[in-house]
């Protein structure tokens, strides 16, 4: 069952932002004024250090993603999460599987980014910038229990609408950065950016930092791209990392060139390591926080592997306000930096949280599947001051929720014993055929009070099966079956690699730019190496 409604008043992308004109407190302009200085150099610089071998052992390092469990709907009604739009995880995982010929660990696997990667066919609005979409139908890996999607679309916004954008790409040229899959793949990748979305009015800044911060290539236009490429093409590898100072530097530069008005942003490319700087992590934090503050956010491209810092630059990129892609090859460089530069690059709105409202004379439990780090409060639903996720121009999010329905065997929780004060007798349930109810809140670019959408829900006793399902939702549940097999999942139920394969080999869509025909072959690859491994 499919529902419609539209998403009004939203404004124009998810990793560079409208800026804010609001002016600068004296404490702001005080922390301006102490910016470290910085030296111009010259992309054959002296100051680049002799490039360092790797360490042997692998460092990659990962969040510990505590699965969601089963929640009763009497006693916990509501479940409120912060959107993600992040794609990292499928392109990790997918260099694990073909690149490393290895099972990716089970933390690497976020199912929510696995489920985001792909593009559903959401219809587009038609009295806004944006639709709400929502459906229900049985479970594939456990048919006595249904899987419903929530499903926002973006509006597309034409390239030549987009308000101009102030970029600052900060580089890491360390001795980590030092191999093929790092270094030259992030150079061939702002090449890619430069060469095939970059527009006149856009200007790009260059910061690297390695044993010390620098100004590569100052403010320059799109429509000098000669002069963008040649400072990229003279970087090399080399030196420590003052990830710290290179931050500081970067956002010093996008405000001296604040365009307002206009998309102000740095965007951190880096395996992550930063090991010379800011003292903790937490002061790396609180300096992102309180720039974004000033209308100047932060997106992470990650690159490499043996090194990779996986959670810190996805929370890098969480306090920025932005996006965290992971770069496994030039290919994904350009369907991130390119072909979906509006959704990348430009934001429709900010801080966009997602509640819904379970009905529990219709729901016994639900789970939410992933998102687990996105998990918010359900009085933060209604807080103007909480972050939450942004929306791109063109983008999608997709969630989905797995439900025991009413008078159906509850499914194994880890929730608290019975209580011995209530009875559920005594809770009167309000008559309706509503399963659930979605609410959507968001802010403008700029900052403004919060809007608030909502989408009744109806339920059906006996949901339709997956194979009836639409192609968006049968796609949705094949790759998170795909992510629930992937990390050895408690709640698997009876997912198998061939019955993953059947489903996500039931789409009768086109596949314009081979992303499905790719997740096929790599479920037969995870497959492969799954039985490798039992015998």
């Amino acid at each position: 069952m499919n529902r419609l409604l539209p998403l009004c008043g939203l404004l124009a992308g998810a990793w560079l932002l409208p800026a804010c004109s609001q002016q600068y407190s004296t404490e702001d302009q005080n922390q301006v004024a102490a910016a470290p200085a910085y030296t111009e150099l010259q992309p054959d610089s002296e100051a680049v250090a002799p490039p360092i071998e790797r360490p042997a052992a692998p460092r990659d390092n990962y969040a510990v993603v505590h699965e969601n469990a089963f929640l009763e709907a009497r006693r916990n009604p509501l479940s409120t999460f912060a959107i993600d739009v992040d794609p990292a995880s499928y392109a990790n995982v997918r260099r694990f599987l073909t690149q490393d010929r290895q099972l990716p660990p089970a933390d690497a696997v976020r199912l929510e980014e696995l489920v985001n990667y792909f593009h559903y066919r959401y219809p587009q609005p038609t009295a806004g910038p944006a639709s709400l979409n929502a459906e229900v139908a049985q479970c594939p890996w456990n048919p006595a229990h249904q899987l419903v999607l929530v499903g926002v679309q973006g509006r597309e916004v034409p390239t030549a609408q987009l308000p101009p954008a102030n970029l600052v790409f900060l580089l890491d040229v360390s001795g980590s950065m030092n191999e093929p899959d790092k270094l030259p793949l992030l150079k061939e990748s702002v090449r890619a950016l430069v060469q095939g979305a970059l527009r006149p009015q856009d200007h790009v800044s260059i910061v690297v930092y390695a044993g010390a911060a620098g100004l590569v290539l100052p403010p320059t236009s799109g429509a000098e791209p000669e002069k963008i490429l040649a400072a990229l093409d003279g970087l090399e590898a080399g030196g420590s990392t003052a990830g710290g100072e290179g931050l500081r530097l970067a956002y010093n530069i996008a405000r001296q060139h604040f365009l307002s008005g206009g998309n102000n942003r740095v965007i951190l490319a880096t395996d992550g390591d930063f090991n010379v700087g800011e003292q903790s992590d937490a002061d790396m934090e609180r300096l992102i926080t309180q720039e974004r503050q000033s209308g100047v956010f932060l997106s992470v491209l990650g690159f490499g592997r043996g090194n990779l810092q996986d959670s810190k630059m996805e929370l890098l990129a969480d306090k920025g306000n932005g996006n965290y892609a992971y770069l496994d090859n030039l290919r994904e460089a350009q369907r991130v930096l390119v072909q979906q530069y509006g959704g990348t690059l430009f934001t429709l709105a900010k801080d966009v949280k997602i509640q819904v409202e379970f009905n529990p004379a219709l729901v016994q439990q639900y789970r939410l599947l992933g998102y687990e780090n996105r998990l918010l409060a359900a009085e933060d639903f209604n807080n103007d001051q909480k972050d939450a996720g942004e929306l791109g121009s063109g983008q999608q999010v997709t969630a989905l929720y797995e439900i025991v329905p009413a008078g159906s065997r509850p499914a194994p929780t880890s929730s608290t014993d019975a209580l011995r004060y209530q009875q559920p007798a005594s809770v009167a349930y309000t008559a309706t055929d509503e399963l659930l109810t979605v609410k959507l809140r968001y802010q403008e670019p700029q900052g403004s009070p919060s809007r608030l959408l909502t989408l009744p829900v109806r339920g059906v006793r006996f949901a339709e099966p997956i194979e009836h399902a639409s192609d968006n939702l049968r796609l949705a549940a094949s790759a998170a079956q795909f992510g629930l097999l992937l990390r050895q999942s408690a709640y698997r139920g009876s997912a198998s690699w061939q019955n993953t394969a059947a489903l996500a080999g039931s789409s009768t869509q086109s596949d314009p730019d081979g992303t499905r025909t790719e997740f096929r072959e790599l479920i037969a690859q995870a497959e492969a190496l799954s039985q490798a491994g039992k015998q």
